[in-house]
């Protein structure tokens, strides 16, 4: 019996052994999981990997992503690439070491950024594609506006308000997909008038980096080529089309120029009137979508995403926000209402008896309820008074 139970040890042993040995592949059978690690007190550590900080927008994603990550308890790495691929991979990988829970990606050139996300997948870590796409890639989640939808939207209000003539078209740069959606939407509307023989495109290029410098070249060769006989010039975004304004001169305020990001010297070109239109794209709910969605996919959640975009390899679960197409006529009501930009930013190169009639309706938010509360107390001193007086 004494030596039953002392083969018995080491048998059980032995056993335990073998079967842990069987079981363990079974524990690792979802390698692609998220690692679902979020540090000391379960605080989320997001990376936020940025391609530049040139533009006014950016400035903006990077203070709204900072505010919300602060709001909802998450700790927060931002790195900026300022244009170039190798040095935002390699601040990728830096944040991968040093232990995010989840990258944020804003990549600089969307193809090869799909390195970014082999190294963190084989991490298990989760990555979001933020406002740019990461083609040809296994990327979580793409959060962003609707890209296509926008270049649409600038082909149309050019059609509008230019339905003959020559046409100049300045794209992005072509290592931005967000360049290349904007032509495809672009050309959703303007093909169909070409075919019809009302429009001619003089000049159809991509500005380098979306410099405002290769824009100015582009459209000062269109004006040699026509002898300044432009009707008008669909800039991409608000850079390309100050760099065709300045090209235009004068003539800007009889063609019409399309813009994006409502940046505030481009709604100022606008109520001057030397540039047509812009495309506010709202900044705050991207944003916070992104930091949103980032907690989640640490946590192992899944996002709601409504929408889906293929990148080549996968259709990828997308939140994309709602764009809106801003000219002279609703400044007030979207990027001045919004508190955007303000009414005297927006208004100081023009005179002040110019301004909108409508400044006295925009306010500071909260001051209804500042005339209402000063008016309730009024009235207690006034009643209070009145009692003294008897």
């Amino acid at each position: 019996m004494r030596l039953a139970r002392q083969l018995s040890i080491p048998l059980i042993a032995i056993t335990l052994l073998i079967s842990g040995c069987v079981s363990a592949p079974q524990q690792n059978a979802n390698e692609n999981a998220p690692r679902n690690n979020t540090g000391a007190g379960g605080r989320v550590r997001i990376g936020f990997s940025m391609d530049t900080l040139k533009e006014e927008r950016w400035q903006r994603d990077k203070e709204l992503v900072e505010a919300r990550a602060r709001e909802l308890g998450a700790d927060l790495d931002v790195q900026v690439a300022n244009g170039d691929d190798a040095v935002q991979r390699n601040q990728a990988e830096s944040m991968l070491t040093k232990g995010v829970d989840v990258l944020i990606v804003a990549p600089h050139n969307g193809e090869a950024a799909a390195a970014i996300v082999e190294a963190a997948h084989r991490q298990r870590i989760p990555v979001i594609s933020y406002d740019r796409l990461i083609k040809n890639s296994d990327v979580d989640l793409y959060v962003s506006h609707q890209v296509e939808k926008m270049g649409e939207m600038q082909a149309r209000y050019a059609i509008e308000h230019a339905p003959k003539g020559n046409y100049v078209l300045i794209g992005g740069s072509q290592t931005d997909n967000n360049a290349i959606l904007l032509r495809k939407g672009q050309m959703n509307i303007l093909q169909p008038v070409i075919d019809r023989g009302d429009i001619k495109v003089i000049s159809n290029q991509f500005a380098r980096e979306w410099l405002a410098s290769e824009a100015l070249r582009i459209t000062e060769d269109a004006m040699t080529k026509t002898g300044g006989d432009i009707q008008a010039v669909v800039a991409s975004n608000d850079g390309t089309a100050g760099g065709a304004v300045q090209a235009l001169g004068d003539r800007a305020k009889s063609v019409i120029v399309t813009g994006q990001d409502a940046q505030l010297d481009a709604v100022q070109r606008i109520v001057e009137g030397r540039q047509s239109m812009t495309i506010y794209k709202q900044i705050k709910p991207l944003a916070y979508s992104a930091v949103e969605s980032a907690i989640k996919l640490a946590r192992g959640e899944k996002p709601e995403a409504a929408d889906r975009v293929n990148n080549g390899k996968i259709d990828v679960p997308s939140i994309l926000q709602e764009p809106i197409a801003v000219d002279k006529n609703n400044v007030v009501q979207t990027v001045i209402k919004d508190g955007y930009h303000k009414m005297e930013d927006v208004y100081k190169n023009v005179p002040r008896d110019q301004w909108p009639q409508t400044t006295a309706q925009v306010r500071t938010p909260g001051a209804e309820n500042n005339f209402v509360l000063a008016l309730l107390l009024s009235l207690r001193l006034d009643a209070r008074e009145l009692l003294l007086a008897f």
